[in-house]
């Protein structure tokens, strides 16, 4: 009688794709608008922004499918600000006002301090992000930017876009 053994690695799939974290201080529009020019890309803003399951949160998202190389470029909000009215019912507010809460919300909650993140799907492995990341940090509007390990995220699942 033979005996079978099932490799699990035959079945895992490996992560492909390289994560950048940028912070800069100006609008996504326009950062998407400098990364093209100096990454010679074409990021264009999606119809639909990602949203959670409750659709309380929204993050705006460019894209740029690269049919020659095999890549997908994604631009992503890292931080969004959630506002709304609270009613008081008269508790600890004068006059009865109602009171703007903010609240912030984060789609990689381990890197808070991100303000975007830049995602390449490369099918064929051959990204090299140390190039990118330095025509990234080269760009007078980012503060700076940096790769993000994947192994370690919690959160990797917000990280599928499609």
């Amino acid at each position: 009688m033979a005996i079978r053994k099932l490799v699990l690695d035959d079945f895992y799939e490996e992560d492909n794709f390289y994560l950048i974290a940028i912070h800069c201080i100006i609008e996504d529009y326009r950062l998407a608008y400098l990364l093209n020019k100096a990454l010679n890309i074409s990021l264009k803003r999606r119809f639909k922004d990602i949203t959670n399951n409750n659709k309380l949160v929204a993050y705006p998202i460019y894209e740029w499918n690269d049919g020659l190389q095999y890549r997908i470029w994604n631009l992503v909000a890292n931080n969004c600000k959630v506002e709304w009215k609270s009613d008081s019912n008269g508790t600890n507010l004068l006059f009865n006002q109602s009171q703007m809460i903010t609240k912030k919300y984060q789609l990689i909650p381990e890197f808070k301090k991100a303000n975007y993140i830049l995602k390449i799907e490369d099918s064929l492995q051959k990204t090299k992000t140390e190039g990118i990341l330095k025509t990234i940090l080269n760009i007078p509007q980012v503060i700076t930017a940096y790769t993000i390990e994947i192994d370690q995220l919690k959160s990797k699942d917000n990280l599928i876009f499609n």
